[in-house]
């Protein structure tokens, strides 16, 4: 990394009081924001206040965002790898686990997609003749669940909504007296 790039990490870094720092850390830990303000000191009773007031800091957000983005490039674990590994369970073919004859092939023979989606394996090896050559069948494969992965990919995509929305259209009190015939107040016509 070249200086220019360390410069604006150093001028950010001096910036952010301990306590903010130590936040940042802890938050990048799991994402939690109540949970870091807690591992940093916070009281219980004010940690979710807290944590709500430090992730709309300008400063901390920035912190945040650089340091998510140095890990990113460390660990080389993106967002669009994690969706393409994804769209590689979601739409995997279960026939590249078999031969043409129906069994199921070796480890060996995998290539990476069927190797990708596999959670484990039981295989059988036996050993034949004087040299003791060993065979290795495979009896059962376990792949990782299909259908959570085109759950995450379609929620990724806007496919789903995970919480309900009201958009209005009908008033609480007309919506009681349709549930269950209870009025709280004679209605008014419109």
């Amino acid at each position: 990394m070249d200086d220019s790039q360390s410069k604006p990490c150093v001028k950010m870094a001096r910036k952010l009081s301990f306590r903010q720092k130590r936040f940042i850390d802890e938050y990048l830990i799991d994402l939690n924001g109540t949970q870091a303000a807690l591992r940093v000191g916070y009281a219980k009773s004010g940690a979710r206040f807290a944590a709500s007031r430090l992730l709309r800091h300008p400063i901390v957000i920035d912190a945040i965002a650089h340091e998510m983005q140095e890990r990113e490039q460390r660990t080389q674990i993106t967002q669009d790898r994690v969706l393409q590994e994804l769209a590689r369970i979601a739409f995997f073919d279960i026939r590249s686990l078999y031969r043409e004859d129906g069994t199921l092939k070796n480890p060996a023979e995998l290539d990476d997609d069927a190797a990708a989606v596999l959670s484990g394996m039981d295989v059988v090896e036996t050993a034949s003749g004087r040299r003791r050559r060993v065979s290795v069948s495979v009896k059962k494969a376990r792949t990782v669940d299909k259908n959570t992965a085109l759950t995450n990919v379609m929620r990724h995509l806007g496919m789903m909504k995970d919480r309900i929305e009201h958009t209005g259209g009908i008033g609480i009190r007309r919506l009681l007296d349709e549930v269950d015939g209870y009025r709280l107040m004679p209605r008014q016509e419109d």
